[in-house]
């Protein structure tokens, strides 16, 4: 059996230093796929770290390894953005999902349950958190409650 290791991204909308944070998020993946059997990338796009963090994996399978890893694109609802463009979609990601609790949710408040499943569902949370606020800080806060292995790229040197 196939043994998985999961990995979600969350991060505040806009990125301070982004060339700094891409190199850490490269570093940090290219370790993650070298050291695990599979690895199953998790995230949103919801903001200039999502967008990052997508093409950081991207650039790591691309150039070191792509056959133990999956890069997963998970919707909070389905949205009119990704039904025009599904196949564009597809064709970035490996999988594109909707959080079923989230989809149910009243469209404010299913960012943050999309997050919080996401957060429990990982095995290792890969973020940019420079504040103790927001989305993003709500989510990982809760994976380090449930004891999740959390990588704050903004705390590397």
């Amino acid at each position: 059996m196939l043994n998985v290791y999961t990995v979600a991204f969350f991060g505040h909308r806009h990125v301070g230093n982004p060339f700094a944070i891409e190199q850490k998020l490269q570093k940090e993946i290219r370790e993650l796929l070298s050291e695990k059997e599979y690895v199953e990338f998790l995230m949103g796009r919801n903001g200039e770290f999502d967008i990052m963090a997508a093409a950081a994996v991207r650039t790591a399978k691309r150039e070191y390894r792509d056959d133990n890893s999956s890069l997963v694109l998970v919707l909070p609802y389905m949205t009119a953005e990704y039904k025009n463009n599904e196949k564009s979609f597809l064709n970035y990601y490996d999988e594109v999902e909707i959080c079923e609790e989230a989809s149910s949710a009243h469209f404010k408040s299913a960012i943050t349950i999309r997050n919080l499943k996401l957060s429990e569902r990982a095995d290792c949370v890969l973020c940019y958190i420079e504040r103790k606020s927001g989305g993003a800080y709500a989510a990982v806060k809760h994976a380090n409650e449930l004891g999740k292995r959390i990588i704050n790229t903004t705390e590397w040197e």
